[in-house]
């Protein structure tokens, strides 16, 4: 009877384990509104290429308070930002960007989606979607 009971536990914690994965992953448009667009500028602090997802964190100047705010972009993934153009260190801690993305659902978080990154410096664009990718395909 110990073995069988074992065997059952041990069932039981593989098919747990294997939903993690599925259960883990979102979309994109459960987090963010992709019928707002936002556009905001500032200065990058952080720039986190890890998996799942990469982050470009800066302060942006508020406009109708003058109050530095820190927005945070969600973007993909390392591989897929980088087959689309960016390189690591491209874009480094004091450069100053707009950034082109979809507000997050909840319109009090200074969050969003990454849609563009642009340099302000040469005008080059480094976006989350490209050939490769396609909002559609999220």
């Amino acid at each position: 009877m110990r073995p069988r009971a074992l065997a059952f536990v041990a069932a039981g914690l593989v098919a747990f384990g294997s939903g993690i994965p599925a259960w883990a992953h979102h979309s994109f448009a459960a987090s963010y509104d992709l019928t707002n667009p936002v556009e905001v500028h500032g200065v990058i602090t952080q720039v986190l290429l890890r998996n799942p997802h990469s982050w470009f964190m800066l302060n942006v100047k508020d406009p109708s308070t003058g109050k530095m705010e820190e927005w945070a972009f969600e973007a993909g993934t390392p591989s897929g930002m980088i087959r689309n153009g960016y390189k690591k260190d491209v874009i480094k801690e004091g450069t100053e960007v707009t950034i082109k993305g979809f507000h997050a659902r909840d319109a009090s978080q200074k969050r969003g989606m990454l849609r563009e990154l642009i340099t302000t410096a040469d005008g080059k664009t480094y976006g989350m979607f490209g050939p490769q990718e396609s909002p559609a395909a999220k």
